[in-house]
């Protein structure tokens, strides 16, 4: 049937809750799923879709959540079949409901205790030490994949703050691959740092960056110590490097650049009184603009 140029073909509707949902900041996604469930009235449409896209959402941002007692985190590493995840650190594997954010069905999933899966506990270990000493609240996790006779790691780093109350949410991650190979391996690693402030603005800052490194392979002990003195050195080039550039994107790009050409008066504008000295018979919202 033609779609009238008021209501909205299915097909359109999908596409656009899609859209809004791939764009969720981190910790805001059950809240975006609020506001399109309200604007659009069709809440089975919204939730199917809400399921979809919220198992995409959580993969990406390495959303981490608690089953048994232990935190594991969600990627797209540890993803079975379907929403079943696999904790390779307590071995044991469960489903997870994306759309309620309820883990169930935990069950035991059995590993071999080869070279490899030695090589990712010794990994987890050193990592987890680093992580908890220098993140406030951090999680990591190492994963193993086979890739015909390669052994291949990821190692996933995940720190958030979502605040919320004080109009503020971030998340800070990052994933460091390698093989394990005689003498030599290559590690590469992406960082991603979001940002998202919405008092008085919607501002969305979005951090990456990538590096690469050869570090050298001679025993489980030497590649776990250099492997996280690797992590260390980066993460914290990179935060020094967001903190150089803090200073310099509110004074020169967002004091000038992202600002309409007005006086920078610093102070609010009161639209209701404004609205009132021109006698014009509309209201508008209580809360004070800036300018």
């Amino acid at each position: 049937s033609m779609c009238t140029r008021q209501e909205l073909c299915e097909p359109e509707k999908v596409s656009l809750i899609c859209g809004l949902l791939r764009q969720s900041p981190p910790g805001e996604f059950g809240q975006v799923v609020q506001d399109l469930s309200a604007l659009v009235q069709d809440d089975k449409l919204v939730r199917q879709e809400a399921a979809r896209m919220g198992a995409c959402h959580n993969k990406n941002n390495f959303t981490p959540i608690q089953i048994n007692g232990r935190t594991v985190l969600l990627t797209h590493y540890n993803n079975l079949v379907g929403n079943r995840f696999f904790d390779p650190q307590h071995k044991f594997s469960f489903e997870f409901d994306h759309l309620r954010g309820v883990p169930s069905k935990p069950q035991l999933h059995g590993v071999m205790l080869d070279e490899g899966e030695l090589w990712r506990e010794a990994l987890h270990k050193g990592l987890k030490a680093y992580v908890s000493s220098h993140f406030p609240l951090g999680n990591c996790c190492v994963f193993k994949k086979s890739l015909g006779k390669r052994q291949m790691f990821v190692a996933c780093i995940e720190a958030h703050q979502y605040q919320p109350s004080n109009h503020w949410n971030s998340l800070w991650k990052s994933d460091w691959t390698f093989a394990l190979t005689p003498f030599t391996t290559q590690v590469t690693a992406i960082f991603l740092l979001q940002i998202h402030y919405f008092k008085h603005a919607n501002l969305h800052v979005n951090v990456s960056k990538s590096v690469s490194e050869t570090l050298n392979v001679i025993d489980q002990s030497q590649f776990a110590t250099d492997f996280v003195k690797f992590v260390k050195a980066e993460d914290t080039k990179f935060h020094v490097a967001i903190l150089e550039n803090i200073q310099a994107l509110s004074e020169d790009i967002w004091g000038k650049n992202l600002r309409r050409k007005l006086p920078v008066t610093r102070t609010f504008m009161n639209w209701n009184k404004l609205l009132n000295d021109q006698h014009l018979k509309t209201s508008v919202s209580n809360t004070e603009v800036p300018l």
